[in-house]
């Protein structure tokens, strides 16, 4: 009885049930879209950063877990090298060269096949010339880049002389010399990479580094720590931010129910109090209202998930390297549950005051 009213009530007035629907759903896509580039460019981080083949990572001075820093000469690498159980010490300079997160890093190619394996090559070849530069498959299907072609970065052209595999480092790669030129970092590297002996001897030679006055001031992970730093429970403001637009979403919720329900109550005075007059109590009125907030919110929650996939549709095809997204399919109930919370507090009150409309009252209302 009580679902047959519900679904009827939303058929009478069918343009304000899919508003309601609609504006239930944006919220939901805004926080699903949110969790899902975060997921992304924390998981894009770490794979990119497993595929180098390192044990640890030594960095700047002034640097810390989100940035590399400034830079540290780049001899420094010879002297790790040097050091008990480190086999390989390869540095590389990282410099931002488009907008706020797409950087590029410059290395010797050499030494860093060594250490990684190299970077496998979908077209073209390894560097030719300075200021060749090669770049993964996501960032030239964004920029619609070819062999041969030209990319501007740092105020000037480079050739591009290869296109790798996505997954390995960086999205774009340059000589070091060529790079440590264009940006004023002569002789100048942000971090190096270790490669030991035997990884057990990680902890180790982490251990011998911290303890050492000459090395101190270096911040020194090891890859297991990087990689697990890039989640969104590790970085205070990505996760604070999170939860301010979950926040905003149920306040949204809360706001739509809350007008859609009281418009709903207000024109349907008649029929509620036919209903009371038919025995209806309290509680029954009530439950009809709070079911129908409930069913426009699983239904915007549908939609909301539904335009989730549409917006990750498209940032993967426009944009893959700059904004990677992934679907996040455990925030779906969790999406559904603020939804609800947020759907339910706002047809409260409406629900509250079609529970106490006078059934005489209301059956003469016009």
């Amino acid at each position: 009885m009580t679902g047959k009213i519900v679904l009827e009530n939303l058929k009478h007035k069918p343009v304000r049930s899919l508003l309601s629907i609609l504006l239930i759903g944006v919220p939901v896509t805004l926080i699903l879209c949110l969790v899902g580039l975060s997921h992304g460019m924390m998981e894009d981080s770490q794979r990119r950063t497993r595929a180098i083949g390192a044990d640890i990572i030594v960095r700047s001075p002034n640097s810390n877990f989100l940035s590399a820093g400034g830079g540290m000469s780049e001899k420094i690498a010879g002297a790790l090298e040097r050091l008990p159980h480190v086999k390989l010490a390869v540095g590389v300079l990282n410099v931002v060269v488009e907008g706020v997160t797409m950087g590029a890093v410059g290395l010797d190619l050499e030494k860093f096949t060594r250490l990684s394996g190299g970077f496998k090559l979908l077209s073209g070849t390894a560097f030719q010339r300075p200021y060749d530069v090669m770049i993964d498959e996501y960032y030239a299907a964004e920029k619609n880049a070819r062999v041969g072609g030209f990319l501007d970065l740092q105020n000037r052209k480079w050739r591009i002389c290869g296109i790798f595999q996505v997954g390995m480092l960086t999205h774009i790669v340059v000589q070091l010399r060529d790079l440590q030129e264009i940006s004023g970092n002569s002789g100048k590297v942000t971090q190096i990479y270790l490669r030991l002996d035997n990884p057990a001897n990680t902890r180790a030679v982490i251990d011998a580094l911290k303890s050492d006055p000459a090395w101190a001031a270096y911040p020194v992970y090891s890859m297991d720590e990087l990689t697990g730093f890039w989640s969104i429970g590790n970085i205070p403001m990505l996760r604070d931010f999170v939860w301010v637009v979950v926040s905003i979403g149920v306040v949204i919720g809360f706001a739509v129910m809350c007008l859609s329900m009281y418009m709903a109550v207000l024109q349907r005075t008649r029929e509620i109090g036919i209903l009371k007059s038919l025995g209806g109590s309290n509680a029954f009125i009530l439950r009809i209202i709070l079911a129908e907030a409930v069913l426009m919110g699983v239904a915007g929650t549908i939609l909301g998930i539904a335009m989730s996939y549409g917006a990750w549709w498209l940032i993967n095809t426009l944009l893959p390297a700059s904004i990677p997204m992934v679907i996040v399919y455990a925030w779906w109930p969790i999406a559904l549950g603020i939804t609800l919370v947020g759907t339910l507090l706002g047809a409260l009150y409406p629900g509250l005051a079609a529970a106490r409309h006078d059934p005489i009252e209301a059956l003469a209302y016009e």
